[in-house]
């Protein structure tokens, strides 16, 4: 069974920057690709930014520039850097991993961008 661990979520105030941490069970290579998802309050979830094994990365037109995501195979460890932080960011952020038909699912790090 595929475990994974999200970490970093904190309260920040508009225009800050935070890391969050995506920690696998089993090497992160061995996935076809990890994202982020976030879900706020009232609304659906939604992808915010993915990686592949070939390191190939795509994101929500409404983070591009802000959010990056990365990859440190040697900690298992997927990284989402946001910065220039908006309230609209506030969200639970998730990390979604893909084996061929099998999704495997954090339990999710709360991010409140908030004065």
């Amino acid at each position: 069974q595929v475990q994974l661990v999200e970490s970093g979520g904190d309260l920040v105030q508009p225009g800050g920057s935070l890391r969050i941490s995506c920690a696998a069970s089993r090497s992160i290579g061995s996935f076809n690709d990890i994202s982020w998802y976030r879900q706020a309050p009232g609304k659906q979830r939604e992808l915010v930014a993915k990686i592949t094994s070939e390191d190939f990365t795509n994101y929500a037109d409404s983070v591009k520039g802000r959010f990056t995501i990365s990859r440190d195979n040697a900690k298992n460890t997927v990284y989402l850097q946001m910065n220039s932080l908006k309230s609209e960011d506030t969200a639970v952020y998730s990390c979604n991993a893909r084996d061929g038909w099998s999704y495997y699912w954090g339990q999710g790090t709360q991010v409140t961008v908030s004065s």
